[in-house]
């Protein structure tokens, strides 16, 4: 047992999501770091309600080697006698005996809730519990509070107070995934393919995993279809893709998909009116769990990781009395909200759905998931919409540079397309700059991108090498002739150092350039398209190294790429919990070395099995 000013509990409950494992490891050894006693509450607020066996101590090595699980090793379970107050009275009594009077709760928005109806109530039950004698009023403190903070782990992302909750990338990517091996196949056969995706008041996994793979028609909560005869206009778009030159049709159903009225749309249902109006063979995958397992993202360990590690800072530093706050991720920065004004905003929307508020509950969700749905709305038509008169149509060029990045060819794709449904002529660069010296280039239409969305490379070919003086002239020449309005160069250094170069020599075409670079080095960008992908497969095989060394003890030193940008290094160092990260902004010395290899010493000689160090590609010289 502890004292009621050295211990800290923290739990999992409610659906599990994977990166729950992450948070719970930087929960615990932060926690360790900061000379706490750390207590793990297994099954959720079950293990809360009844104690026991169920509340145990951790130490450092009790969450060691579980990054990469999905699920969470602490379990997380049902309870029915939380919602009654007798139940939530043994919770607080388990919590004061244990001598926990603050609490991490790692959780979707009903756990939340929960945790902050507990918070509430936590000075009466303690009063009570004195009362009843089953607690000495010296066991408990003067005026006993509890702190909470929060971590929402939901893979549906639909808590306010964060852009992105833990486990959401994950699934994103077991969706994707999907999508990629049902288009194949559905391709092969001219067949349409209906998948149900997890997410009953948030279409976020729906709408995201329709326009990352490709989809054709997208059901989800916060923008039914608005027509009353919608399962037509579903039929009328998917026979246009077809006539266009679509081979197959992806249709995405979110299991909280409903009409404008309210009505739920199943996704049976869509499957069933796709054959008769199709009169094809139409086949319904629903993917159910398997969008909670898998190997855990890089996204998920790293993020998960950096906001345990805030959490519980903040809750071990402030009073308990402190109002209970959740941590997230806003712009890509750890952001903290009232735990209470998240819930309400919660509500809010819910309702909002449930009443038919649509347009509210879009505002509710946010920017970032109101531009996904319009560039879905447009990258899924048939044909572009613009009408715009051939004499006032804009030319854009579009081109990629430097070495080769994941994303691309994604970002070549939206970008035709939205330029064609904006009435832009746009011509696709062949071989990047050395091509357009040469005026290789070719129009795009709206099906000369089809597919590209899961291809990796460039289908357009790049330049590795940035254009000299005399090329530069000749570029400038040849988009001067060629009667371009702008250019979107989509690379890194080298697209970069280009258009520097030609906008002080005097081209006064405007230039785009979109970072492209798995390093990850380009100013002015916090995540170049590339970098996340390169991360994952570096993560994927420590994870594989990381296997092979179960058998024997053995030390791994692994060098990634990055220039001399340190970003891969230190982020997979993160994800896959390595002992060190050399990067190029730090430096190498023979003393650090030496320190390091003295930890490794002593870790082996208490048993530790694996060393693992990550070495940034220009690291040292």
């Amino acid at each position: 047992m502890g004292t009621p000013s050295s211990c800290f509990g923290v739990l999992t409950s409610g659906g599990d999501s994977q990166g729950m494992n992450a948070a719970l490891r930087a929960a615990v050894r932060t926690g360790i770091s900061m000379g706490w006693n750390v207590l793990a509450i297994h099954e959720g607020y079950r293990g809360l309600v009844h104690g026991g066996d169920l509340i145990r101590e951790m130490n450092w090595a009790s969450v060691g080697g579980i990054l990469h699980r999905a699920g969470t090793i602490i379990g997380t379970a049902r309870c029915r006698e939380f919602f009654h107050e007798e139940g939530r009275r043994e919770a607080a009594f388990q919590l004061l005996r244990h001598g926990i009077d603050r609490l991490l709760v790692i959780g979707g928005d009903g756990s939340l809730t929960a945790a902050n109806i507990l918070r509430q109530e936590f000075p009466a039950h303690a009063e009570t519990l004195v009362r009843e004698r089953r607690l000495k009023r010296e066991e408990i403190p003067e005026a006993p509070q509890l702190g909470i903070a929060g971590l929402v782990g939901s893979i549906d992302n639909d808590m306010s107070g964060t852009d992105m909750t833990i486990g959401a990338d994950t699934a994103l990517h077991r969706i994707t995934e999907a999508i990629d091996a049902l288009s194949a196949t559905a391709a092969s056969h001219q067949r349409t393919f209906v998948v149900e995706v997890m997410g009953r008041h948030c279409g976020y996994l729906a709408v995201t995993a329709a326009l990352a793979g490709g989809a054709d028609w997208v059901l989800f909560p916060e923008d039914p279809p608005q027509r009353e005869d919608w399962e037509l206009e579903m039929v009328e778009s998917l026979r246009a893709g077809r006539k266009a030159g679509r081979r197959d049709s992806i249709v995405v159903v979110a299991e909280g998909a409903r009409t404008a009225r309210g009505r739920p749309i199943s996704a049976e249902y869509v499957k069933e009116t796709l054959e008769h109006h199709l009169d094809e063979e139409v086949r319904l995958t629903v993917l159910g769990h398997v969008q909670r397992g898998g190997r855990v993202s890089a996204f998920d360990r790293s993020a998960s990781t950096i906001l345990g590690w805030e959490a519980t800072r903040w809750l071990l530093a402030e009073s308990p009395s402190a109002e209970p706050r959740i941590f997230g991720l806003r712009a890509n920065r750890v952001h903290s909200t009232n735990l209470a004004e998240s819930i309400r905003e919660n509500t809010k929307l819910r309702h909002a759905v449930d009443e038919g508020e649509y347009r509210q509950a879009l505002e509710l969700r946010g920017p970032h998931f109101r531009r996904t749905v319009r560039t879905f709305r447009t990258m899924v038509q048939a044909l572009p919409c613009s009408n715009c008169p051939e004499s006032e149509r804009l030319r854009l060029g579009i081109l990629t540079a430097g070495d080769p990045a994941p994303g691309m060819n994604t970002a070549v794709r939206a970008a035709v397309r939205l330029a064609l449904d904006q009435g832009i002529e746009v011509l696709g660069i062949r071989n990047g700059f050395d091509g357009l010296k040469d005026s290789q280039w070719a129009e795009m239409d709206w099906m000369s991108v089809r597919g590209w969305g899961s291809l990796g490379g460039s289908e357009l070919g790049i330049s590795p090498t940035p254009p000299g003086s005399e090329a530069r002239g000749r570029i400038r020449s040849v988009i001067r002739d060629a009667g371009l309005d702008g250019l979107l160069l989509i690379g890194g250094w080298t697209a970069w150092e280009a258009a520097l170069n030609l906008q002080e020599e005097g081209l006064e075409v405007p230039i785009v350039c979109l970072p492209a670079a798995i390093d990850n080095n380009l100013p002015g960008s916090e995540l170049a398209l590339g970098a996340d992908t390169a991360l994952n497969s570096i993560v994927e095989n420590l994870d594989k190294l990381k296997q092979s060394a179960v058998a024997s003890r053995r030390c791994f030193v692994v060098e990634v790429m990055g220039d001399y940008c340190g970003y891969l290094a230190l982020l997979s160092a993160l994800a896959s919990g390595a002992e060190r990260a050399y990067l190029h902004e730090e430096g190498v010395s023979l003393q650090g070395l030496q320190e390091d290899v003295r930890e490794l010493i002593s870790g082996f000689t208490r048993g530790k099995r694996l060393g693992l160090m990550i070495r940034a590609q220009r690291a040292n010289p």
